[in-house]
């Protein structure tokens, strides 16, 4: 059938459908294989009352934007008591007006007037450029330490007087920082406290700014949080060779003695000298008595076990002089490149089904690496007591020539020679009471040394004594 429209008219109508723009589908929707699609313009609109309406749209979507970024600006300032004087405002307003109460009234005005306060205090910013600087990251427990906030004003006007926050521990410190003249910096040293070891998170410095009162807050953060490691004290104490037992096939060390294997130099005779270790070619040479020096040799590997377990110690601060007295022996065999094993109990989960039979080894790369791993060692009721943890380290390691167990006095002479009796056959056990202003002493049983100890001084002294009665 042929159409008999003239050719102006489906030309109208086509170009009139090609200003509508293109469609896109809205909804799709498939009934007994018939596929039914509705479709809606998506194109430009003609016409005032369509400019007006994508107008309004457009309007609204930006004004909405604006609102929610507002809104969020002022959340992020505004405090709880910022709220709640707000919400009293309010209240106060509309109670009083419809109930004719001009004290509610004044209420309501009073805090507006604190609103406005508060909202002028937040207008501006600071110009300075805050930071913070650590002297030292590793302290041991009482030295001084402290944390450096520098303020540098690069403007060309002077700054105006503020407050910063510095986190230090579970403490905070507020900085006031006054009026910095341009280009002039502005530092201040807060101290650290170093009472306990521990790992102290420092920072990171916040700038404040505030109303009197308290209604709104700004907070600025300058710098990244940084830690301190509080080491415990140790003390420097005799080479761990010392009073041990020689090995013929340990390591040489750096001690001299005159019977051993391991040839070192020759030197003149003095009287007391041992004649069978003249060395007579070397006599011959030199025409006066020279004698053979030795360098001591014993087996390589250390163990320290410190106890870990609540019940083996009374207080706190017996197990801090515990902690400072096995810290002071594993450094000392670290630094006397000794091999050396540094452990405590594992602590069992709290749900666990079981205990957890277990040591951790503490890092002895270097003396610092293994003071960091003490500065958080804790006690814990959920770890094995020392004769279990004895047991466990004398069976997976192998070669240990001595054994240092640092207790508690709760820890009796029954128990100290049980734990002794779980390291292999032929090694030295020294075990190390520590209970503080106690005298110091030594006691020897059978394949057991005990050594007690109030100070931590007292440690170099009775190590000295156990040596000699070897």
């Amino acid at each position: 059938m042929t159409d008999r429209r003239p050719t102006g008219t489906r030309t109208r109508r086509g170009s009139t459908r090609s200003r509508r723009g293109p469609v896109s589908p809205e909804r799709t929707t498939t009934v007994a294989g018939l596929t039914n699609v509705r479709t809606r313009l998506v194109g430009d609109r003609e016409g005032v009352a369509a400019d007006a309406v994508v107008g309004a749209a457009k309007a609204w979507a930006a004004a909405w934007r604006t609102a929610r970024r507002l809104w969020a600006e002022v959340a992020a300032v505004v405090t709880g008591l910022g709220w709640t004087v707000a919400a009293v405002t309010v209240v106060a307003f509309v109670v009083g007006y419809r109930s004719g109460l001009r004290e509610v009234v004044v209420v309501g005005f009073a805090g507006a007037v604190l609103a406005v306060v508060a909202a002028v205090a937040l207008v501006g910013r600071t110009r300075l450029v805050v930071g913070m600087r650590l002297p030292q990251h590793r302290v041991a427990v009482g030295d001084d330490a402290g944390v450096v906030v520098t303020a540098e004003n690069p403007a060309r006007l002077p700054s105006v007087p503020t407050t910063v926050e510095l986190p230090v521990g579970s403490g905070l410190v507020d900085v006031a920082v006054p009026s910095v003249a341009p280009g002039g910096v502005f530092e201040e040293l807060v101290p650290v406290p170093t009472v306990r070891r521990g790992v102290l998170d420092v920072g990171p410095v916040t700038g404040v700014r505030a109303d009197p009162v308290g209604l709104v807050r700004r907070e600025v953060v300058w710098t990244a949080r940084e830690q301190v490691i509080v080491h415990p004290r140790t003390i420097a104490i005799p080479s761990t060779s010392t009073g041990l037992v020689r090995d013929l096939e340990g390591q040489a060390t750096t001690d001299l003695s005159s019977a051993d294997i391991a040839f070192h130099a020759v030197r003149e005779y003095v009287p007391g000298d041992d004649p069978r270790t003249i060395h007579w070619k070397s006599t011959a040479k030199s025409g006066a008595l020279m004698v053979r020096q030795f360098e001591d040799t014993r087996r390589s590997h250390l163990v320290v076990a410190l106890a870990t377990r609540r019940s083996e110690f009374d207080d706190d601060d017996e197990f801090e002089l515990a902690v400072s007295v096995a810290a002071s022996l594993g450094a000392r065999a670290v630094r006397d490149g000794r091999e050396v094993s540094v452990v405590v109990s594992e602590r069992t989960p709290e749900y666990a089904k079981r205990p957890v039979r277990a040591v951790h080894r503490l890092t002895t790369v270097t003396p610092t690496r293994l003071l960091d791993e003490f500065a958080t060692v804790g006690l814990s009721d959920a770890c094995l007591p020392v004769a279990e943890v004895a047991g466990i380290v004398g069976n997976d390691t192998a070669g240990i020539s001595v054994a240092f167990l640092v207790v508690g006095p709760a820890v009796g002479l029954p128990a100290l020679r049980l734990a002794a009796t779980r390291f292999p056959v032929g090694v030295e056990v020294v075990a190390v009471t520590c209970e503080p202003e106690a005298q110091p002493r030594v006691l020897r049983v059978a394949g057991l040394t005990v050594l007690t100890v109030g100070y931590l001084e007292d440690l170099r002294q009775a190590l000295h004594r156990s040596a000699a009665a070897a």
